[in-house]
């Protein structure tokens, strides 16, 4: 199917910890729109954004926004207000899965094994640890690893942490603290209803945290990942499986770590992200590219999903 020619605006940028790689990814988005024959509007998120988009008046938004407010169902419940049909996942999926506790209460129930973990408040870790050592601390609420540490054994936070170490507990009140899962860094990206393929990620500084996600050269994309026929099948149901419990629309990603001692049990699906990047170095364009599918065609595919269409993957 080809698309009919539109108005888009792409929204991009705003003022969450994540601004610079929206614009990087609403740039790419906005090049090969143009490519097809789109009008684009290039629009860099501000307080007066709803002004904006009423002045230009679009067919459709493509959210290319990262992080709060554009992935946590402001922007979403926004535009659902205004009528304005916009890609990607609507408000009420977007504000379980940006919250990772809303996330495993949604998934954990079907049967999809997620780490345990609880909220802690900041202020409390430097009293004591609150899982065994190793373990992890994460916000809550915020996407690409954006303020995740993990603590060690021997790590030089100290024991229990000191008031002066660097780490996430001096920005958030409450973390998620959660077990760390050993082992290897896997990615599923879905389109609709299809789940594209697992890529593998090995970063040189041994976590995939955000400067591994978004600096060219840390980190090693193996596309398709080299795992047993049986995990990548699992992290392909996994994926999708969320996606649909979720209400996902669009392309997700679910992200997971798998301790290849334990096979099948020791998949877990950390989270799913409902607006997965679209910049040169993201996983989503680069699982499309794949198995065939152009990064003009994947947003095609995504704005035409949005407006009721009904391609999952293909190219026709």
């Amino acid at each position: 199917m080809t698309l009919p020619k539109l108005h888009i605006a792409v929204l991009m940028g705003g003022w969450s910890a994540e601004r610079e790689v929206s614009l990087m990814s609403g740039e790419g988005v906005a090049k090969a729109l143009e490519s097809r024959g789109h009008q684009v509007t290039r629009v860099d998120m501000d307080r007066n954004v709803a002004a904006v988009l009423a002045g230009i008046r679009p067919d459709i938004v493509f959210n290319a926004l990262h992080g709060t407010p554009g992935e946590d169902g402001s922007v979403q419940g926004m535009l659902d207000l205004m009528q304005i049909p916009y890609t990607h996942s609507g408000m009420a999926t977007s504000v379980i899965a940006i919250d990772k506790v809303l996330t495993k209460q949604a998934l954990v129930p079907h049967g999809i094994p997620m780490p345990g973990g609880h909220i802690v408040r900041s202020e409390s870790l430097y009293a004591g640890d609150p899982l065994p050592r190793p373990y992890v601390l994460k916000p809550v609420n915020e996407g690409s690893s954006v303020g995740v540490a993990i603590v060690k054994a021997d790590s030089n936070y100290g024991d229990p942490i000191a008031r002066d170490a660097i780490g996430p507990w001096q920005e958030f009140e409450e973390l998620l603290a959660e077990p760390f899962i050993k082992g290897r860094e896997l990615t599923t990206a879905v389109l609709g209803d299809r789940a594209l393929g697992v890529t593998e990620l090995r970063t040189k500084s041994g976590f995939y945290d955000y400067d591994a996600k978004y600096t060219d050269g840390l980190t090693t994309h193996i596309c398709p990942a080299e795992i047993p026929e049986e995990i990548a099948q699992r992290c392909l149901e996994l994926a999708l499986k969320a996606h649909d419990i979720l209400g996902c629309k669009g392309a997700s990603r679910s992200d997971f770590r798998w301790d290849d001692e334990k096979g099948l049990d020791g998949l877990y699906l950390l989270e799913v992200n409902t607006q997965p990047g679209m910049t040169p170095l993201s996983l989503v364009p680069e699982q499309a590219a794949a198995i065939g599918i152009s990064y003009a065609d994947l947003v095609e595919i995504i704005v035409e999903q949005a407006l009721g269409g009904t391609r999952h993957g293909d190219t026709d």
